[in-house]
């Protein structure tokens, strides 16, 4: 077998859960996240009480640098495309860095973020799933279970987010006490410019993002244009280029569940991906290596293109690896 074509047979697996054989992505109950439900509502109702109290453009401005670096090198960069799908490789000391930027955004820690987020990709890939997974609710009411809610399954599959990760101190202390990262931004916000950079820097901004990743999320997994669909998938996701912005190439979620390893989201010519230019900087800096790409990946299993661009980069990374192939039975 050539490199290729072993690559291929693993690249593409949820990388955490474990007996999967077992599992049932159907049957469940869905019951209050008491904590996270309370978390949620107090970082909204403040921001919606004390957001207008505070505000001054200052302040507006220390919102946007807060959740932009937030969401680009923490959520975006350090667990999505970093933590869970390994699009790049980077020093421990950055990751870390980049994970705790992450967890600083206000949803949740690290651990609980690749367990969410793995589980949910593979139930949605499945031919049937769970309402709670299918964004099947209109959206208010959608948003409502979203945010203060979550499901057990009555067969869930087994989680291992493996080593570098389950047995990493840091990513257990910031996972545990993912609330408590607030408490340093405050502090520094507070000293550099008092209340209103306090209320705009961490309350206003967790609700804004984490609304935000709930509205993405519904969008992305309900309507919009597609170049690929996953076969066999109860759920396809969709791009939404009116939030690529907003979400750091995020919801080019259509190109993602085609390539979930590349590092690059925003495949296409005018599909803007900060998240991916982030890493090209960190590449030119020396801080990433190994960034891939769907050019450099092992052909894609299981995705039919649907559009006339896709079928050209299905049809060159399909001759790329034929190529590879060749010569290595050549030279075998």
């Amino acid at each position: 077998m050539s490199q290729a074509a072993g690559a291929a047979s693993g690249a593409f697996k949820v990388n955490s859960l474990t007996g999967l054989d077992r599992a049932n992505a159907v049957e469940g109950l869905v019951v209050w996240d008491g904590p996270r439900s309370l978390w949620n509502i107090v970082m909204l109702v403040a921001a919606l009480v004390f957001g207008a109290m505070t505000f001054t453009w200052k302040a507006f401005v220390v919102f946007l640098l807060t959740a932009a670096i937030s969401l680009c090198a923490g959520h975006s960069v350090g667990f999505h495309r970093r933590l869970i799908h390994r699009s790049f490789e980077c020093p421990k000391w950055l990751e870390r860095v980049l994970v705790w930027f992450g967890t600083a955004v206000g949803m949740g820690g690290p651990i609980w973020t690749i367990r969410l987020h793995d589980s949910r990709d593979w139930a949605q890939r499945q031919p049937d799933c769970h309402w709670f997974l299918r964004h099947a609710k209109p959206l208010p009411i959608d948003g409502f279970y979203y945010l203060n809610f979550r499901l057990q399954l009555d067969h869930p599959p087994g989680f291992d987010p493996g080593p570098g990760i389950a047995d990493d101190r840091f990513y257990r202390f910031v996972d545990r006490y993912w609330m408590a990262q607030q408490i340093p931004i405050a502090i520094v916000l507070y000293l550099l410019g008092g209340w209103s950079w306090v209320v705009w820097g961490v309350p206003v901004r967790v609700a804004a993002c984490t609304t935000m990743h709930w509205f993405i999320s519904y969008f992305a997994h309900t309507r919009g244009s597609q170049d690929w669909s996953v076969d066999g998938a109860v759920i396809q996701a969709y791009n939404v280029p009116i939030m690529a912005i907003p979400t750091m190439g995020e919801s080019w979620h259509s190109n993602h569940h085609a390539f979930p390893s590349s590092a690059r989201h925003g495949l296409y010519p005018g599909q803007i991906d900060l998240g991916y230019r982030f890493i090209q900087l960190l590449e030119r800096l020396g801080l990433a290596t190994d960034v891939k790409l769907p050019a450099n990946l092992p052909p894609r299993p299981g995705i039919t293109p649907l559009t006339k661009r896709a079928l050209s980069a299905a049809s060159r990374q399909q001759a790329r690896y034929s190529r590879i192939d060749e010569t290595d039975h050549a030279t075998s």
